[in-house]
Formats: C-alpha cells, structure tokens, sequence
C-alpha cells in the first residue's frame, strides 16, 4: 500500500463550555454555553497524521456522517489524489449540498491540505500562494447581549483593554450599536451581525438609524439568506457596507454573491466548505468585494482561516470569538497576544491540537 493511503478518518466532537459574564445566549432556540465543533482526524499508511474541523449542529448526527459514509469511502485511498474530494462530493450530493454531509466535507479538505503541508514541510500559507503578512490582527466577536446596554459597554471595554481594536456585534438594534459607540469611542470599527434578522421591507430603514453610530458592516442583514436579489437592493441604497456569506448555501452562491456584486465582504466558512472552496472564493474577489472568512470557531478551521487570510493580497482581521472559554485551543503554540495572532510557521496548519483534545476530553 502507498504510503500516503489514508487508514483512518475519525470525527472527535469538540465542546468547549464557555462563559459569556450574562445567561447563556440562546442558539436554534435553546441556551447555549458550549461552542460545538469536530476535529477530524486522518492517518495515513506510514502514520502520518492531519486534522480537521468540520461545523456540527449535532454531535452524534455528524459521527454517524463519518462512520457510515465518510471513512468507508476514503479507507485504502491515496490522500494526494487532486480527485479524492470532487469523487466524494459527487458520489454524496443525492444526500444534500448544504448540510452534514457538506460539513463532514469540509473537515475532511481541511486534514487533507494539513497532510500535504506537512508531506511537504511547508506551512500551509505556502500552498495557499505566499504570506503577505506575519501577523493578524483580530477582531472581538461579541455573541448576543439582546440590546443590553450595560453589558454591552462592559463586554466591549473589557475586548479593548485586552488589545482588540476592533469590535463585532452579534445585534439587532440601534441601541446596541449606540451602546457599543459608547464604550469604544469614535475610532474603533464596530461591524453589527444581526444573523439574518430583517426581512428585505425592514432592513433599510434600521441601517439608516443606525448609520449615526458608524457601522463598518452590517452582516447577515436579511431573511431570507438566499435572497440575493434583494441583498443587492439593499447594497445599493444603503450606503454602508455588507458583509455575508457564513449561511450560503453552497460554494456557487458565494460566487454568485461576488458576480452580482451584492456585498462588500464575502465571507466564507471553512469549516462549513473547506479550504478548497474557500481559496477558489478569495480568488474570485475583486476591488469591489473582498474575501472575510467567517470563524467562529477555535480548532483547526481556525488556523486554516489564519492562513488563508496571511495568503490574501488585502488586509481583512479575522474574527475570534469573545468568551471565556474553560480551555482555548492552541494557547501555547498559536496564541492570540494583545489582539494580534503570529502566523505560524511549522509545517501543515502549524500546530496540532492538544491531546486533551486529540483524545475526546471534550467531546460531551
């Protein structure tokens, strides 16, 4: 057998309890205090091993998805074959092309261009075309305080004083926004995620109210998602920039997004479509709509996005969550120091996640 025949492919779930200094926000509709994702990972012949994540709404739904569909299909392939995802991609889309199925995808590319990295020995940045840059700036993502003032001045002064100097809200309203203004002052960017809050008839009037707070972006602005003609409406009358992409619907509809010139920032998934999909997506973008990567997320999607933005002709800071988290993936090896990230240099993503991790201690 080649060496590079994959033996293995393994789903690990990885919940991470958080704190958020207020209840648990909720999350499709119930309290949420854990960030839920999979590590995936991959073995080859000669023990080689690449990791993964794929998105998961559902731990033991996304675990059958690799035990009855994803690991009998990959078992005894070679890792390097440029066809290995397409075949799996058309061998599943009667299955769905959104969804588990597509997420499992996504975690599978990813530990497949950690592998080829690290055959390589070269970060992954290489691959990916070059870095542009040493160092990321990111930006702290606030989850939902539901328009409360108080809290949001709290949460946002405290991002500040740790050295971000730039702050998303995951936010509705005008008073959140004005509370945020508050605490940050004039200078510091504040992009407002409503996640698919208003329908296209309410949208633009909000946006105006809100424009006297200076939002970089308004992200997810609409319901429905999908609804590309009226996002493009939007653009055109609103005067402020927008940014989408985390709930498309598939790698076409991002480009499509990008072709109708329908946003400013297009903002892929990785570990929702991969990191194939991702680089072809920032490849499409243009002068007028660039390339944010949406990451929501603290395992390897997250350096896969680290990556792919030190790849990028243009400067965009990469998102990290602001929560408290009982234990932050790669703190000693990737850390994030006074808002900035260093892109790691060792081969593949640049770090394997710990063996806490690695052996399921937060798989519950």
């Amino acid at each position: 057998m080649n060496p590079n025949h994959i033996v293995s492919v393994d789903c690990i779930p990885l919940r991470l309890p958080f704190h958020h200094w207020s209840p648990p926000p909720l999350f499709a509709g119930k309290p949420r205090n854990k960030i839920d994702s999979a590590l995936v990972r991959l073995v080859t012949k000669d023990g080689v091993v690449a990791w993964g994540e794929s998105y998961c709404a559902e731990p033991d739904a996304l675990m059958a998805v690799f035990e009855a569909l994803i690991s009998p299909l990959v078992q005894g392939k070679d890792a390097s074959a440029p066809e290995l995802l397409t075949n799996l991609q058309r061998t599943l889309h009667n299955l769905g092309r959104s969804g588990p199925i597509v997420h499992a995808l996504a975690g599978l590319d990813i530990a497949l261009w950690d592998l080829r990295a690290k055959r390589e020995k070269v970060p992954l940045y290489v691959l990916l075309g070059g870095k542009q840059r040493s160092k990321i700036r990111a930006y702290a993502s606030l989850l939902q305080y539901y328009s409360n003032a108080e809290l949001i001045q709290m949460v946002a002064t405290r991002a500040l004083q740790e050295g971000y100097t730039e702050i998303k809200l995951h936010e509705r309203t005008t008073t959140a926004l004005a509370a945020a203004r508050k605490a940050a002052g004039p200078e510091i960017p504040i992009m407002v995620d409503t996640n698919c809050a208003w329908l296209p008839s309410e949208a633009l009037a909000i946006i105006d109210e809100m424009k006297q707070y200076d939002p970089f972006w308004i992200e997810e602005p609409l319901w429905p998602p999908e609804d590309h003609i009226a996002l493009k409406h939007l653009k055109n009358k609103c005067n402020v920039r927008l940014a989408v992409g985390e709930n498309a619907s598939s790698t076409f509809a991002l480009k499509q997004l990008i072709v109708d010139d329908a946003v400013d920032y297009v903002q892929p998934s990785i570990i929702k479509i991969g990191i194939s999909a991702s680089l072809a997506i920032s490849r499409e973008c243009n002068s007028k709509v660039k390339c944010a990567p949406q990451v929501a997320y603290f395992g390897p999607g997250f350096l896969a996005s680290l990556h792919l933005i030190a790849s990028l002709d243009y400067e965009v800071a990469l998102e990290r969550l602001y929560v408290d988290l009982s234990h932050i993936p790669y703190a000693q090896t990737v850390p994030l120091v006074n808002g900035w990230i260093d892109v790691p240099d060792s081969p593949g993503l640049g770090a394997d996640p710990e063996p806490d991790l690695a052996q399921g201690r937060y798989a519950k």
